[in-house]
């Protein structure tokens, strides 16, 4: 909104002329979503307490783990609503909307938030931990999945590609099957995302690390100059995206803020679907899918500890680990919660210089 405004106003005086340059409002994105998550948290959260949208711990099938969260039974859930405000706002005054690649990126956030919102309430509703059908809410990331693949594929300057990280030149055109592989990673980030939100500050604070390694790839995919440099796939007007990440970077921290342990506030699935549905798209875009295993390691681990736990339950009579994810597992050997959260943001850092690391290193 900002750009729209402000900067065709550089004729009358120069100082306008700074809305045009991407680095400073991705920079204002992030201190935005921030500032809106640390005002207007509290308030949230209170109206969450008000209206008793509070955590449901007891799960039948992990008695076991009850004792260490039991102390979190009624902190406000769907605190998510924040996460979204905030990077909705930001990117409406920061971003320019008449990119397309920004707008379904936002549309894509909203969407799988939705989603997300609804299993929020049923699961409040019922005092479970079960929520939307696992068939509705695959629909759900499918049409998402759909959306992206046919803009994707339809697209002159994207296209049906799949490129490879550390190779140079390394590409495989999927042509119409690509739907398929947007569908893989809209799921793949979704779940995995929503998988690693077990402890206080652990999912928030790895995704965060993600954010600022897309703001970064997003940039260079847009900067002609940059992209050739490096080799890398060039997407003219791509560089917005990188203000949309920084927003979700700003509003990250600044949800940290308030679900850093002891957490007074939790994401749900509000929170969780829709910033992997987020990862997903803009990895899409920017045909960096691939890298999102890598930039996104700790929540891949988390997701395939759950997939070996079942097939070793399954196959051999016994589990692999004491519980699945695998935080749980650290937790019940008699780690703190806060010192696993903070071992698996250590990680997630190194693997987000890792994954910019392949700029250079093919």
């Amino acid at each position: 909104m900002f750009f729209h405004f402000l900067y065709p106003l550089k004729d009358l005086w120069f100082g306008f002329n700074i809305f045009r340059y991407i680095t400073f409002r991705a920079s204002m994105a992030a201190v935005t979503s921030f500032a809106i998550c640390v005002v207007f948290g509290p308030a949230i959260i209170r109206q969450l307490k008000k209206l008793e949208i509070g955590q449901y711990v007891r799960k039948e099938h992990v008695e076991s783990l009850y004792p260490l969260h039991s102390q979190k039974e009624g902190t406000p859930t769907m605190g998510g609503i924040l996460i979204l405000i905030a990077v909705m706002a930001a990117s409406v005054l920061w971003c320019r909307l008449d990119n397309d690649y920004v707008l379904l990126a936002m549309g894509g956030m909203v969407w799988m938030g939705m989603i997300g919102l609804a299993d929020d309430l049923i699961k409040l509703k019922n005092k479970s931990a079960k929520g939307v059908q696992a068939a509705t809410k695959l629909a759900g990331q499918a049409l998402l999945a759909l959306i992206v693949g046919l803009f994707v594929i339809h697209s002159k300057a994207i296209g049906s590609g799949l490129y490879v990280p550390f190779l140079k030149n390394a590409v495989a055109n999927l042509g119409v099957f690509y739907i398929l592989f947007v569908l893989l990673v809209v799921l793949g980030a979704t779940n995995a995302v929503n998988l690693t939100d077990g402890l206080d500050g652990l999912a928030i604070g790895c995704v965060t690390f993600i954010t600022v390694t897309y703001a970064v790839i997003s940039y260079v995919t847009g900067h002609a100059g940059l992209s050739k440099y490096l080799q890398v796939f060039y997407l003219p007007g791509s560089g917005e995206l990188t203000v949309f990440c920084a927003a979700l970077t700003g509003a990250g921290l600044g949800f940290l803020w308030f679900n850093s342990h002891p957490a007074a506030v939790f994401m749900g699935d509000t929170g969780s679907l829709a910033l992997g549905g987020s990862l997903a798209v803009v990895s899409v875009l920017i045909k960096k899918e691939i890298l999102l295993v890598i930039a996104g390691g700790v929540l891949v681990a988390e997701a395939l500890s759950v997939i070996f736990q079942v097939f070793f339950f399954k196959t051999r009579g016994r589990r692999l680990f004491l519980m699945a994810p695998v935080h749980h597992h650290f937790q019940i050997k008699g780690l703190h919660e806060s010192k696993i959260t903070v071992r698996f943001w250590i990680i997630a850092a190194i693997l987000a210089l890792l994954s910019m690391a392949t700029l250079k290193v093919r």
